[in-house]
């Protein structure tokens, strides 16, 4: 075995006699391997060897992994630091927070602590968050913005256009088989319009969104995204957040750092309730797409919510269910639920940020949805 294989088994089993690498590791090594055995050895957990409690000793380590590993990598060594270690009341602290690498799991946890947050550190808090919502914002909305005014002007086409709304891109290549080559002419038998939804509000969008604990990286998803369809001149959208009660933050969607601050995360659910809200402002059911995004553990009517979604789509609302709004795949769920909406035929599947462009214009177009195999 290479001398760099040897390094990077000892690095991996963390050295001890049951090793059988037999290498010692010095400098730099040795720095990264202190930073993993304060975490993940069993035995410094409970002793010395690990990171404590004390926020000093926690920021050096922070600041320790950030120097020698990549970002992707320190943001799992953060995640499992707070889950293993409990280490998240130790975010309350200002100086914590300046040495984390902010990502989507870190905002949860931070919304997650909610009102236990103090003042001295909440502008800290918020300026975390808002560095993560830019990052998503600079990834998602251009394709996504794309994506649905692209769709929206395919929804709104005409078919007897006025001479002045004629599409006649579209419209000669939807003649094209009527060509008369004797005559080097095309006699469209099909007139394609521009849709007029610059006009009016042609679509209405409902996000309604489980704000329980295991729904943090959707939330925080959904926030931006329901700042994207706000800012959509032919889309009406409404954001609204529940767990057994019902907030709707559709007034605060300019700026998706303030719903996630409105958001309080873990509690009971009562979907059945948000869905008779959201149900309640639905106002042109053939023009609207209802979001349900929720691991569907209802604990309200049960069976009301299954009939509640039901009236729904028999009135024309477009209802999509999702499982998840996040890169984690699908979370733990409730089947039978599930299983009830697909019967309805609103299958019930987690969504990926990237896949969720697509499964809006779907919906908004009528058209079935593109579901992710698995």
């Amino acid at each position: 075995m290479t001398d760099e294989r040897l390094r990077r088994w000892r690095l991996v089993l963390g050295g001890g006699d049951a090793d059988g690498t037999g290498r010692t590791l010095s400098g730099t090594d040795a720095a990264m391997d202190g930073a993993l055995t304060a975490l993940y050895d069993r035995k410094g957990q409970g002793g010395g060897a690990g990171l404590g409690a004390s926020a000093p000793s926690v920021a050096r380590w922070l600041g320790d992994i950030r120097r020698y590993f990549p970002t992707s990598v320190v943001q799992v060594m953060q995640r499992d630091a707070i889950d293993r270690l409990g280490l998240a009341t130790l975010l309350l602290e200002p100086e914590m927070l300046e040495a984390v690498e902010p990502d989507v799991h870190l905002v949860g946890t931070l919304l997650s602590l909610g009102r236990a947050m103090p003042e001295t550190t909440r502008e800290t808090a918020r300026a975390v968050v808002r560095k993560v919502v830019d990052e998503l914002e600079k990834r998602l909305a251009t394709r996504t913005r794309a994506t649905l005014t692209g769709a929206l002007d395919r929804s709104a086409r005409i078919s007897r256009p006025r001479h002045r709304d004629i599409d006649w891109d579209r419209t000669i290549r939807a003649n094209l088989k009527h060509y008369l080559p004797e005559h080097g002419t095309l006699v469209p038998e099909r007139l394609v319009g521009h849709g007029r939804a610059s006009r009016a509000v042609r679509k209405e969008v409902v996000l309604c969104i489980d704000q329980s604990g295991s729904m943090a990286a959707s939330v925080v998803h959904a926030a931006v995204f329901g700042a994207v369809l706000a800012s959509l001149r032919s889309l009406a959208t409404r954001l609204v957040v529940f767990d057994t009660s019902v907030v709707d933050l559709t007034e605060q969607l300019d700026d998706p750092v303030d719903v996630l601050f409105s958001t309080r995360l873990g509690g009971g659910t009562d979907i059945n309730r948000a869905l008779a809200y959201c149900q309640s402002k639905i106002t042109r059911p053939a023009d609207t797409v209802v979001v349900l995004i929720s691991d569907l553990y209802e604990g309200g009517i049960r069976d009301e919510m299954v009939k509640r979604v039901a009236a729904m789509k028999a009135s024309g609302v477009q209802f999509v269910s999702l499982l998840a709004l996040s890169d984690e795949g699908a979370p733990a769920y409730d089947r039978e639920h599930a299983a009830a909406l697909a019967a309805l035929g609103a299958p019930a599947f987690a969504c990926t940020p990237d896949l969720f462009p697509e499964i809006m214009a779907a919906a908004l177009e009528k058209r079935p949805l593109p579901i992710p195999e698995g």
